[in-house]
């Protein structure tokens, strides 16, 4: 793993370009784990895997006064989450005792449309369609890794949160309020909706280095426009980054199980958290044709019986073209 993160390294500041240039369309994907923070756990939300693509749409000249970019995406991902760890199996036999978080997996396709504005700040709709449950394919994939790459066995998976259809509907939104020469804060807040995934979250960014503005930066998820990027502060991003969220959580199927489902058969569920306070330290650079980010993530307790809170590393590649 070291050595691949060494070469993925050399590979994307090879490509480094002394011009800014514009790209209107990225394509990439995203991988989440918690063995990324090398502690040797495997628990609570374990993997994910995301692919995203993002084009830069035309803006209006009536439009053009108030909006300095705009940018169509579509994604689809999955994510696994387990108990304390993966498998329940001890003294000969399966202990579901020992289900602190459900065993779960959710799997969707969604659409995001990310308006940002001169002022910048930026207003990000998204729509998700997606399922939780044995319908995720979570527990082949965590079976089929773990038995090919030297990994134990999971067991519990019969355990898991029954199959639930989701639509759910969110929006970001994130503003400046104060910059330097080499530092600013933005406020970042975010909006769900949806029998899947209710709640709500608000906390800072803070980003130290060389960073653009919101409308044409990695934070904002922005670095696709079209025509010309003129005004930029930097022909190229390099910063670290620091955001502190607090998040209510109204409804989580992937605790709660499915808001719909009777809960029949095996399916162990557990009672959410309401509040949740999470961090994330990161890093982020662009070149030329590609976008990097690379961050670790702290999470308080997801529901009341977990008995320790839990991190996790993820690493966002992408690669821009005209």
């Amino acid at each position: 793993m070291r050595f691949k993160l060494l070469a993925l390294f050399s590979l994307l500041f090879s490509t480094v370009n002394l011009f800014a240039q514009s790209h209107s369309t990225e394509i990439g994907a995203e991988t989440d784990n918690d063995s990324y923070l090398m502690q040797g756990s495997d628990r609570y939300y374990t993997d994910g895997i995301f692919f995203y693509y993002r084009h830069a749409l035309k803006i209006n000249s009536t439009d053009s006064a108030k909006l300095r970019n705009k940018v169509l995406g579509f994604e689809m991902g999955q994510k696994t989450f387990n108990p304390q760890s993966g498998s329940i199996y001890y003294n000969g036999a399966d202990q579901p005792s020992l289900i602190d978080r459900p065993f779960a997996g959710y799997l969707y396709v969604g659409s995001t449309l990310n308006f940002l504005y001169n002022s910048e700040s930026n207003l990000k709709i998204s729509a998700r369609l997606g399922i939780v449950g044995p319908g995720s394919y979570a527990k082949q994939i965590q079976t089929f890794v773990h038995d090919n790459f030297g990994f134990y066995h999971p067991s519990g998976w019969e355990y898991q949160i029954n199959n639930d259809y989701e639509l759910n509907l969110s929006a970001e939104y994130n503003r400046l309020l104060a910059r330097g020469s080499w530092i600013d804060v933005s406020l970042a807040g975010y909006l769900n909706l949806g029998n899947g995934f209710t709640g709500a979250g608000v906390g800072p960014l803070l980003r130290l280095g060389s960073f653009n503005q919101l409308f044409n930066s990695v934070s904002t998820q922005s670095t696709v426009s079209r025509g010309e990027v003129k005004g930029l502060l930097h022909k190229h991003e390099l910063f670290f980054y620091y955001k502190p969220l607090a998040n209510y959580v109204a409804y989580d199927a992937t605790i709660q199980g499915g808001l719909f489902d009777n809960h029949s058969g095996l399916e162990i569920t557990k009672n959410k958290e309401p509040f949740i306070f999470s961090q994330q330290f990161g890093v982020a650079f662009t070149t030329n044709r590609f976008v990097f980010d690379i961050a670790a993530i702290f999470h308080t307790l997801d529901d009341k019986e977990m008995i320790q809170s839990h991190q996790w590393g993820t690493v966002t590649g992408l690669y821009r073209f005209k």
